[in-house]
């Protein structure tokens, strides 16, 4: 009876991981498809695991190692290093492009508790201090706008120019239920691309969004904006919802050097549908910086 048991139970782990196997050579398959679909390159480029203080990102290196400038590239809530793809792209033949997934997003594991917005730009900053090449041009996008403002704020030459891309959370409207109307309001009228791919890496996020939604709401951006000492290029896409054009002129006016752009005819996730305009206004702008 005893050998039965066992046999029933080697039949049943044999097809549990069967299935494993399969379930996930299926997910390959569709991520590599939606990859695909979206222009994302389907071959990683150099990929890094960091850790620091408990928590561990990924980033992804791409372009020329030997030029003198880098780029590091933060994401926003629910996405994850793959968004940044086209703007990647379209930098990596003059810099050092370093793109990366954030703790729980992405590819980079969750750790034990979701960090706040404040110890995330601690993980960024370590990074950047262990890649060695001085001061970065630093990016974000949405709620990584929220990270890399921190970044420059806590971590005084880590960064020499910030780019803060639809910066949140508009200070007036900053509740949980606000926000998500006006992402899916922000939605409406986007392309096939930015609806694919950001489901995509939505669904990559996991089961703690809402307490990274938390994280990100009760994080106060506007403390930090007047302790900003770099120059700083702040972009909106005309149409972008979640950040309504007065909550723009206000975290424009409250960075000491501050220069604003509006991407015509975009949405929220501008970066993700082209980053043609913003890339070529950041090569106007970091020309006069």
């Amino acid at each position: 009876m005893k050998s039965d048991d066992s046999s029933l139970q080697s039949a049943a782990d044999a097809a549990a991981e069967a299935i494993e196997d399969a379930t996930a050579q299926a997910a390959d398959t569709i991520d590599r498809a939606i990859d695909e679909a979206t222009g994302v390159p389907t071959d990683d480029g150099e990929i890094e695991e960091f850790t620091h203080d408990g928590s561990t990102l990924i980033a992804e290196r791409r372009g020329d190692h030997a030029a003198s400038t880098t780029v590091v590239l933060v994401h926003g809530i629910g996405m994850g290093r793959k968004v940044f793809a086209d703007l990647s792209r379209r930098l990596e033949s003059e810099a050092l492009v370093v793109s990366v997934d954030l703790p729980g997003y992405g590819e980079a594991p969750e750790p034990p508790r979701t960090p706040a917005i404040e110890r995330m730009a601690d993980l960024v900053a370590a990074y950047v201090r262990h890649l060695g090449r001085g001061p970065v041009i630093l990016l974000g996008h949405s709620m990584g706008t929220q990270v890399v403002t921190e970044v420059a704020a806590r971590h005084p030459g880590t960064v020499s120019h910030l780019v803060l891309v639809a910066p949140t959370v508009d200070r007036h409207h900053r509740h949980a239920l606000t926000q998500l109307v006006r992402l899916g309001r922000d939605l409406f009228g986007e392309s096939a691309k930015v609806l694919l791919l950001g489901g995509r890496e939505y669904l990559r996020a996991g089961p703690h969004l809402r307490r990274k939604m938390h994280a990100m709401l009760v994080h106060r951006p506007e403390h930090a904006y007047p302790r900003l000492e770099v120059p700083t290029l702040v972009v909106r896409g005309e149409l972008d919802v979640v950040v309504p054009q007065p909550w723009f002129d206000e975290v424009v006016a409250a960075i000491p050097d501050a220069t604003p752009f509006v991407v015509e005819g975009h949405h929220h996730e501008t970066l993700i549908r082209t980053a043609k305009p913003v890339t070529d206004e950041l090569h106007r702008w970091l020309a006069e910086h």
